[in-house]
């Protein structure tokens, strides 16, 4: 994906004292970078002869994929599902602060919101690169208004929606268009939902189920028509019951597609699942899990109130609450909090909690081959941890686009 001319002149970069997470597995080899993508050093030294322009030394750290939030409603007072009139350089700002937190990509996510925001927001979010202006944007993250009223959680029950007789030609009039989605939650018991969810995937986009009271049999059914992913897996969705265990069910459903496989987010804050949840869902299904932060414009902030879309949020130490209520509205935890607090609540592999914020939302969106992995021709983004999985520095396309104030003593 990176490179194109110029990139076999490009300086070569070797990153020597680091243990890259590779196949599954932390090894003790050294990461080669060139042109922004990551070199395979057989091909360098016996067909190109060449060595490295550059050694850095990474002080014994681990390198793993730049993570990958496929799930952030805004942060540090930005919130996407505001209709300014300058929407993209709070994204800007988004990407510019997520940093820091490791991620190097991420998908914008717009809660439910009048038609005339999605017409007006929608079209200010490009899919754009990373670099050192921020994480790359790989698309918007629809989450509803497609979604049910007795499970919408934080979302506005003013402005939700079924699906009409024109079902997909309904959703292309609320929405505007589909030209920057790449996710779209939606409760699949609502009627006319399979033949949206075909019409999304014959497009190319991932359709999450969520917000939803839908029985197995029902999320069956819509995997079965080409959705792939969970939306906050336990949360806001029918609790798991021994004799019909809902949309939590797919996790080991016998009845999915050959070859089809079910991916579901976490919030792994501490406070939206208990950690023996966490670890029931990660044991029956490991490599479906992907991490996300669903952060609310309050991330950064502090105590206090704030906005998510329509609805007004307070802020109360880590947990986040639609005003007045005692209904969660996302989370306030970046993804470096989540990764750490995923390793401890489960007792997972340290290999296993960084895949399932790099690894698994590339291969949700279809992106394995040059996002999370640092297999030879990938993008070279990476973040340095240290062995408490804190961050040491981030890089997109083998430049240094954050480094901790400590590091670069």
């Amino acid at each position: 994906m990176r490179g194109g001319q110029g990139a076999a002149r490009a300086p070569v970069i070797q990153f020597t004292n680091c243990r890259i997470l590779r196949g599954r597995a932390l090894l003790r080899e050294d990461l080669w970078v060139r042109g922004g993508s990551i070199l395979d050093p057989e091909k360098l030294f016996f067909e190109e002869r060449r060595v490295a322009d550059e050694q850095r030394d990474c002080g014994g750290c681990i390198l793993a994929p730049g993570f990958i939030d496929v799930q952030i409603n805004g942060g540090f007072g930005v919130d996407f599902s505001q209709a300014t009139e300058d929407v993209g350089s709070g994204v800007a700002l988004v990407a510019r602060r997520i940093l820091p937190h490791g991620v190097t990509s991420f998908c914008p996510t717009l809660v439910t919101s009048p038609p005339e925001v999605y017409r007006k927001v929608l079209p200010q979010i490009p899919v754009k690169s990373g670099g050192p202006h921020g994480a790359g944007v790989l698309g918007v993250h629809l989450e509803g208004p497609f979604i049910s009223r007795e499970k919408r959680g934080a979302h506005p029950e003013a402005h939700l929606r079924s699906f009409e007789a024109n079902a997909f030609q309904d959703l292309l009039a609320i929405y505007g268009g589909l030209d920057n989605v790449r996710i779209v939650t939606l409760a699949p018991e609502l009627g006319r939902s399979h033949e949206v969810i075909r019409a999304l995937t014959a497009l190319g986009i991932c359709v999450s189920l969520g917000h939803s009271v839908a029985d197995l049999g029902t999320a069956e059914e819509a995997v079965q028509s080409g959705a792939t992913f969970i939306t906050h897996l336990f949360n806001a969705m029918l609790p798991f019951h021994h004799r019909d265990p809902g949309i939590v069910g797919l996790l080991t459903s016998d009845r999915l597609p050959l070859g089809r496989h079910i991916f579901y987010g976490m919030i792994a804050d501490g406070i939206h699942t208990n950690p023996a949840a966490l670890r029931i869902a990660h044991r029956a299904h490991p490599e479906g899990l992907v991490l996300v932060t669903d952060a609310v414009p309050a991330l950064g902030l502090g105590n206090g109130r704030h906005t998510l879309g329509q609805q007004e949020v307070e802020v109360d130490g880590l947990t986040a609450y639609v005003a007045g209520t005692n209904t969660l509205s996302g989370s306030i935890a970046p993804m470096d909090t989540c990764v750490r607090h995923f390793l401890q609540a489960t007792g997972c592999s340290v290999e296993s909690a960084l895949e399932a914020a790099s690894l698994h939302p590339a291969q949700l969106l279809g992106l394995e081959k040059h996002k999370g992995t640092l297999d030879f021709g990938a993008d070279a983004d990476f973040v340095v941890l240290d062995d408490s999985l804190h961050v040491r520095a981030t890089y997109i396309s083998g430049e240094l686009v954050w480094q901790a104030e400590e590091a670069r003593q």
